[in-house]
């Protein structure tokens, strides 16, 4: 089939067969199909939609355009986490350690943040040395030796997906379903893991707003995953507040240490998710019943085992854990209070990432340089009271100090107060096998 007749026929609504997708998908990722074309391939998926089994054919075309890993000379399961994007989501800086030491080797294909949501790669590269770019040979050696490593993306992985997202970013296609599952997918599928886990952010700071838009994705990446053989599930959960009170890339190491060195003022929710998705790939990968594998998980956060992971990681990255400490002391900070008497009701997790952002953690376009520095510390959370005068958030930053007192005045729409203490939130909201 030409891509004419190809682009007619998805215009139309018709099904493609899965040679056809798999040959015009080579053919782009060669340069053989122009990107007005492939465009408007995206556009009729995003207006027309695919079948499951279209969606799988892209996803393994998309697979199958570049380098694919293999762990089998491994004494152990594999097995990675996914996130979907969230605020102050740290949870791969303690999860995948933390299976690791449950004898699962976690080879971690990471990404870096744009918009609202940050980046594991940018986060790690706040620790002065850390390499999150390594070569597919280093990788593997890291992998070999610590049982996990967490790296960006190489151009030897997935190619098409990265030429498709480019052109998905600049068309208004990024919200087709088929298309996020295939990108998501791929990348994971080459990684070469097992079974994946994969966390589905839903709420006012994700990607996926509605409870039936994160069910609708959560489904589609667990049934194309086990189509392409892997163990699969899929946890919902709730992104209308920030993870723990760290937004922003160091600040977020910082918390995530906090978490893995078990201090008393750790965030409870962070530890708590890292542990509920460590154990399910755990149990995926091991057939550990899933009781089990959550107490295995628990004990080794407590006993530091992830922890030395973790630290071992970082050492063979490059990156210097007693520099990181040291690194972010001085940076520029204000602190936001409130003449309030109460409880606090919400936090607005979009709000908080806006501010973030405003203040330079992360991306508005793809090529700008975070400041590594900034963010937000949450002093208080849901249900914390508050008097007058209280501090109840503190804002930083290095490169862009002088709308500090801006995003202070920003910040604090993002509480919201009341009389009584409000309800706890559900934190994993479903769980899709």
């Amino acid at each position: 089939m030409t891509v004419k007749n190809l682009l007619d026929a998805k215009r139309k609504g018709l099904e493609l067969a899965a040679d056809d997708i798999r040959a015009l998908i080579a053919a782009y990722t060669e340069g053989d199909v122009p990107d007005y074309q492939m465009a408007a391939f995206a556009m009729a998926v995003c207006c027309r939609g695919m079948t499951d089994a279209e969606t799988f054919a892209l996803t393994d075309a998309m697979r199958l355009s570049g380098a694919c890993l293999d762990w089998r000379h491994l004494d152990k399961p594999t097995a990675d986490k996914h996130s979907t994007g969230g605020v102050g989501d740290k949870i791969s800086l303690i999860c995948q350690p933390l299976a690791a030491t449950c004898g699962v080797a976690v080879p971690s294909l990471t990404g870096r943040g744009l918009g609202h949501t940050g980046g594991t790669a940018d986060k790690l590269e706040s620790i002065p040395g850390y390499v999150a770019a390594l070569s597919l040979a280093d990788y593997r050696k890291v992998v070999e030796a610590c049982g996990c490593s967490l790296t960006v993306q190489t151009a030897e992985i997935a190619p098409a997906d990265k030429k498709l997202y480019a052109l998905r970013d600049v068309t208004g296609t990024v919200p087709s379903l088929p298309l996020i599952v295939a990108s998501i997918l791929s990348k994971k599928l080459a990684e070469g893991a097992d079974a994946l886990v994969f966390d589905v952010k839903c709420g006012r700071g994700a990607f996926m707003e509605t409870p039936d838009d994160a069910r609708a994705l959560a489904r589609a990446l667990v049934a194309s995953a086990k189509t392409a053989g892997r163990k699969s599930v899929a946890l919902v959960t709730d992104m209308d507040e920030p993870l723990g009170r760290m937004v922003g890339n160091a600040l977020e190491v910082r918390e995530a240490i906090d978490v893995l060195k078990n201090v008393p003022s750790a965030p409870r929710d962070v530890a708590d998710l890292s542990v509920e998705l460590a154990a399910w790939m755990v149990h995926l990968a091991k057939g550990f019943d899933l009781e089990r594998a959550r107490e295995k998980c628990r004990e080794n956060l407590a006993n530091g085992k992830a922890y030395a992971v973790f630290a071992e990681m970082v050492r063979l990255h490059g990156g210097d854990l007693d520099a990181f400490q040291t690194r972010w002391a001085g940076t520029p900070r204000l602190e936001l209070k409130v003449e309030r008497d109460g409880f606090v009701a919400s936090v607005d997790a979009r709000a908080v990432a806006q501010v973030a952002l405003d203040l330079g953690a992360g991306r508005a376009k793809a090529d700008d340089v975070p400041d590594l520095s900034a963010g937000v510390e949450l002093l208080v959370r849901r249900g914390d009271a508050v008097r007058p005068g209280q501090p109840v958030a503190r804002l930083y930053a290095t490169d862009r100090e002088d709308r500090l007192e801006q995003a202070a005045v920003d910040l604090a729409s993002a509480f919201r107060f009341a009389a009584e203490a409000p309800s706890p939130l559900k934190l994993v909201k479903e769980t899709l096998k």
